[in-house]
């Protein structure tokens, strides 16, 4: 399986939210978290097409792909890769498939039990108190475009930071950085922001003579 898109797709997904009392000098952050997640709640649905580009350490560009994702609350993601290669995640906000038709394998993730109780999913579930998982910058651009960056507060986190950048409140673009300095940024376009998505949208046909391993087997 891809781990560059694994982690990307979990950064989006979900993380353990720890609660870590803020201090006064934290104001900010909570300010800032406030607005993202005003920004987010209003997003009933979301689909866009991508291109993700991974840079390396040294600025060197190591991968393209192009793909689309479709979000919807609560607890909904789709996500699809057509180039290089051919991969379909899917969350029910309990567990995630992800299906890798070149390897004939479908790979199941059990959402932990600390997630699923508040799932921390950006844009399909919930996002009150985004400020006790990740410390929240933002910087606005003008009067149509706002940077939100998060931190995570737990060092066991899967990447460093993750910036979000919306344009007249459509997310367009999110950069994530590793702890390995990788940056992968996802650009997103032909969004559709709110437009109606059955249930059915949300889950993985494959062969029945598919590898399937659940995780922790």
């Amino acid at each position: 399986m891809n781990t560059v898109f694994w982690r990307m797709v979990l950064a989006v997904l979900a993380l353990a939210w720890i609660s870590t009392p803020a201090s006064s000098a934290e104001t900010d952050s909570r300010e800032a978290a406030e607005q993202l997640a005003t920004l987010l709640k209003g997003y009933e649905s979301y689909q866009a097409q991508f291109i993700q580009v991974v840079v390396n350490e040294t600025g060197s560009r190591v991968q393209e792909t192009r793909g689309q994702l479709k979000a919807k609350r609560p607890g909904l993601f789709y996500w699809e890769t057509r180039e290089p290669m051919a991969q379909f995640i899917v969350s029910d906000g309990h567990q995630v498939e992800v299906y890798d038709p070149d390897l004939e394998q479908v790979t199941i993730h059990t959402l932990d039990d600390q997630v699923q109780a508040t799932p921390a999913l950006l844009l399909s579930g919930e996002v009150d108190n985004l400020d006790e998982t990740y410390r929240v910058s933002e910087r606005r651009l003008g009067n149509d475009t706002r940077e939100f960056t998060l931190e995570p507060r737990s060092p066991d986190s899967l990447f460093v930071s993750l910036r979000l950048t919306f344009f007249q409140g459509e997310l367009q673009e999110m950069r994530m950085k590793d702890s390995l300095s990788q940056l992968s940024i996802l650009s997103f376009d032909h969004i559709r922001l709110n437009a109606p998505l059955e249930n059915t949208e949300f889950s993985l046909e494959y062969p029945k003579d598919v590898d399937i391993i659940r995780d922790g087997a």
